[in-house]
């Protein structure tokens, strides 16, 4: 129970990532706070807590929005008595997002709005209750694509995922000596409905495969055992880092045959 009397909140709970995190967490002990703007999702995360003897409680929030992310901090200080454990883990990718001559305005100022305004606004909400509480540990999620570039452009994903790990260092720096840890989880490539969205074919999935020296797309479980890890007392002297779990594409030139 590594968990075990922590309040969690984690964002993008209704599916992927977060749903994994949030059942994951919930089994190890946390009073979890999922949040997601699918309603549905959400509370079908919850009942699976819930319905596993965990605690859990739903809260709609657009994280883009400042009144949205203050009130989902608000609910975990209201229903569990503060909070201990924030994963900034929704985001998006969006099937119009290209070079630069490719996307559009529209599309950049929307993932950023989600990707990195959201991240940003998670931890300006969620620092001081977690001050508040004694300390803990902030997630948030950047990916491998922070740390490397694809001739396969999604520049707004990309950009805005470097700016989750800039700032994820900074924080991370900042608050050192407050009891609050900071790090960026980089996920690689991952057999999610967000990826196999934009990956919808198979020729798109095996330009990527071929990359990845492990020859497979990672699990959302995967990333849910990795978040597990930061948020608990196992990676007590780690702040400031790039989490890199990513089947060794980051460490690739030529893969196996």
């Amino acid at each position: 129970m590594r968990l075990e009397n922590k309040v969690a909140l984690i964002t993008g709970g209704g599916s992927g990532i977060g749903r994994e995190t949030s059942t994951l967490f919930a089994a190890e002990g946390a009073k979890v706070v999922v949040v997601d703007v699918n309603d549905d999702g959400g509370q079908e995360t919850v009942a699976t807590i819930q319905s596993a003897g965990g605690e859990a409680v739903y809260v709609h929030a657009d994280i883009s929005q400042a009144a949205d992310c203050e009130n989902m901090v608000r609910t975990a200080e209201d229903s569990f008595g503060g909070l201990h454990v924030m994963f900034n883990n929704a985001g998006i990718m969006h099937g119009d997002d290209g070079d630069a001559e490719q996307t559009s305005e529209k599309i950049w100022e929307l993932t950023m709005a989600i990707n990195l305004k959201g991240v940003f606004l998670g931890c300006k909400y969620g620092i001081p209750a977690i001050r508040k509480s004694g300390g803990g540990s902030i997630i948030n999620t950047a990916s491998f694509v922070a740390l490397m570039g694809a001739a396969t452009p999604q520049l707004a994903y990309t950009a805005s995922k470097g700016g989750v790990l800039a700032m994820s260092r900074e924080l991370a720096v900042i608050h050192a000596r407050e009891n609050i840890r900071v790090n960026a989880l980089c996920p690689g490539p991952l057999k999610t409905e967000l990826l196999m969205s934009f990956l919808d074919t198979e020729e798109k999935k095996q330009r990527r495969l071929v990359h990845i020296p492990m020859g497979r797309f990672g699990l959302a479980a995967e990333m849910a055992k990795a978040a597990l890890f930061l948020a608990s007392d196992d990676s007590s002297y780690m702040t400031g880092a790039e989490f890199t779990v990513d089947g060794g594409i980051t460490a690739a030139y030529v893969t196996p045959e």
